[in-house]
């Protein structure tokens, strides 16, 4: 029995919840690899984040929520 095989075979096995996981890993492994400057923009823009949350500037979590669920009833 080959690889693929073994793992199609447990792939069936696993719940919903999990093959969505291993969806979104698959997906992640398939995305190209991000050139030195959009991985310097991407650093830059996740270190402004970081300090823009430690200086209270953040936005709750509660209220980010309240958005995504109202794109998603859209």
């Amino acid at each position: 029995m080959s690889t693929l095989t073994e793992i199609q075979d447990a792939v069936t096995q696993l719940t919903s919840d999990e093959k969505k996981a291993l969806s979104l890993w698959l997906n992640s492994q398939a995305a190209g690899d991000l050139s030195s400057e959009d991985e310097r923009r991407l650093l830059r823009s996740l270190d402004e984040a970081v300090q823009s949350i430690d200086a209270g500037r953040g936005v709750p979590l509660e209220d980010v929520r309240k958005v995504v669920n109202s794109w998603a009833a859209r």
